[in-house]
């Protein structure tokens, strides 16, 4: 199956479990792997036929206007299935990428959706 891939897409969202790390938004990193057959828009060359990758970057960029998570767990959750209604891919693949631990480079949340649930 093809795949439409959204590497280190980064965001600003509030997000943290103690109040006063999600006061101001921080920076996340965003992979997304959306699974489609891509052969009838390869074949038309239309956009129609697949999903717009454009599209889901400006949704995810305004994802977390209004909004805040405790965890990046349900962060990942909530935007697989926003992705999955609103773009429709077969299966659509998310990982968050929080820079909290000096220690580490980032930790990460990915989760696996697909369409059937």
């Amino acid at each position: 199956m093809d795949k439409i891939i959204i590497n280190d897409l980064e965001v600003f969202y509030r997000i943290g479990v103690p109040e006063e790390e999600r006061a101001t938004p921080q920076r996340l990193l965003i992979r997304v792997e959306m699974t489609r057959d891509v052969s009838a828009a390869a074949a038309a060359d239309d956009l129609t036929k697949t999903v717009d990758y454009y599209a889901v970057t400006r949704r995810l960029l305004q994802f977390g206007e209004g909004r805040s998570w405790q965890l990046i767990e349900t962060l990942a959750v909530d935007m697989a299935k926003a992705l999955l209604a609103e773009f429709a891919p077969d299966e659509v693949s998310i990982e968050v990428k929080k820079f909290v631990i000096p220690e580490a480079s980032h930790v990460a949340v990915r989760v696996t959706r697909g369409a059937a649930g």
